[in-house]
């Protein structure tokens, strides 16, 4: 697997990505979600696929297939409509995993 990150989102939350050397890939379409991040990790060139958290909803049944492998690693992240807390609880889960404990957003 290639050391790439993409990001799949709407294009207006995605585009600035291209900057900084992620692989933009638009979708526009929630209920497409599932086919794209499928199409996405089938080609094993990412090791990071970030996902805006609304797309990350609509895809939630082929994200969680992927929950359980080390790569690609799925994050989602906020889009311009905004954030739902959907990556930071992800990310909550994988520091406990990782270390028995949430150290990171422990109350």
């Amino acid at each position: 697997m290639a050391e790439r990150i993409a990001i799949i989102g709407d294009k207006e939350s995605v585009k600035g990505f291209a900057a900084i050397g992620f692989d933009i890939i638009e979708c526009d379409e929630p209920e497409r979600a599932n086919s794209i991040l499928k199409t996405a990790v089938e080609t094993e060139l990412y090791t990071i696929i970030y996902m805006t958290e609304e797309l990350y909803v609509s895809a939630e049944k082929e994200c969680k297939k992927y929950e359980e492998v080390q790569l690609p690693a799925i994050i989602p992240v906020p889009g311009i409509k905004g954030n739902n807390g959907i990556g930071k609880e992800r990310l909550s889960r994988f520091v406990e995993r990782a270390v028995g404990s949430d150290i990171i957003f422990k109350n």
